[in-house]
């Protein structure tokens, strides 16, 4: 039989409400980890894993990391599925596991060597976003409209691009700090510009966008001409707008936060209706362009060092920046010379 504890150690009810309070805290923190994306993504996921186990009888709520190995067999059996999505919805298994106390074995072999096996024969590059140039996104705001709508998108476009920003974090923008729950950033102006407070994937960073060279492409006058004739004075800076019935020509903005798949909608369509790759088919050229096509854009023509760009992005390594440029030079540094041949 157990020995009783030390009455200085039993736990109170006070303490035992306290710590119930506590946990409640640790779990929401553990939540705030993950972004909304991602664990909306990792719930998916687990929807899917939990109708693949029913219709083969098998209990959902067990980590075996052989039925899981199945699962994944499964999965690259449908040539659809990029591998990528593969390893992503493992990720996710494994997290919602973790969440149920039960945690995953992704070191096993039925997990580990079906994995290695579908990267080896399914693997394929990545295929990336074409890049949008500071050239293409004049382009493609000089086919925007006049109207409240065409001043919200313009400044999503130059300030999206000027700051390499994700779409998340560009629609996620607030007009000051702590105005919202949702906020992942806020918009600072100062005489030489506009500094974006952002809550990126690694924590906080500052990003700092300065003035263009005319009006017609400048950034910082894009977003202040947005802010004041849409009114933002409180909460989410980038909002839907809605016709007003009440008016023909009326348009109403709501006082919700613009959907993150406006950026990329908005990106295609503008670059589809400036032209760019028009060498190639319709549905090719809106497949090259999404969101990110500005992120690497900016990162492709910043004519500045390396080490700037690679902190503007808030990338943790130098190797992350590059991936992004999308014509970089190459051979800049020629080691072949360098090595006596």
């Amino acid at each position: 039989m157990a020995e009783p504890l030390p009455p200085d150690l039993v736990p109170l009810p006070n303490d035992l409400a306290h710590l119930e309070t506590l946990a409640g805290k640790a779990r929401d923190y553990a939540r705030s980890a993950r972004a909304d994306n991602t664990r909306r993504a990792y719930a998916a996921d687990w929807r899917h894993y939990v109708r693949w186990c029913a219709r083969r009888g098998l209990p959902e709520d067990v980590p075996d990391p052989q039925w899981v190995g199945l699962y994944l067999a499964d999965l690259a059996s449908d040539a659809r599925l990029a591998v990528a999505s593969i390893e992503r919805r493992l990720s996710g298994l494994g997290w919602m596991f973790r969440q149920q106390g039960r945690p995953l074995d992704r070191a096993d072999r039925h997990i580990r060597e079906v994995l290695a096996g579908i990267r080896k024969q399914h693997g394929q590059p990545p295929a990336a976003k074409d890049a949008l140039l500071g050239g293409d996104i004049v382009a493609m705001i000089e086919r925007l409209g006049r109207d409240l709508r065409g001043l919200r998108d313009r400044a999503i476009l130059l300030v999206g691009f000027a700051g390499g920003l994700r779409r998340s974090e560009v629609v996620g923008l607030d007009h000051g700090p702590n105005e919202t729950e949702d906020g992942r950033g806020w918009v600072e102006s100062l005489e030489g510009g506009l500094v974006l407070h952002i809550k990126g994937k690694s924590g906080w960073r500052e990003v700092e966008i300065g003035h263009g060279s005319s009006a017609l492409t400048c950034p910082v006058q894009a977003l202040k001409t947005w802010m004041e004739l849409g009114r933002i004075v409180h909460g989410p800076v980038f909002r839907p707008i809605a016709r007003n019935g009440t008016r023909p020509g009326a348009q109403r903005i709501s006082t919700q936060r613009l959907s993150d798949r406006h950026v990329a909608r908005l990106v295609q369509r503008a670059a589809m209706a400036a032209g760019i790759r028009g060498d190639l088919p319709e549905d090719e050229r809106r497949r090259r362009f999404a969101g990110h096509s500005l992120r690497a854009g900016l990162a492709t023509a910043a004519q500045a060092e390396e080490r700037f760009v690679q902190h503007h992005l808030g990338h943790a390594t130098v190797i992350m920046t590059r991936r992004y440029q999308r014509r970089r030079d190459r051979f800049r540094i020629n080691l072949t010379r360098a090595a006596g041949l």
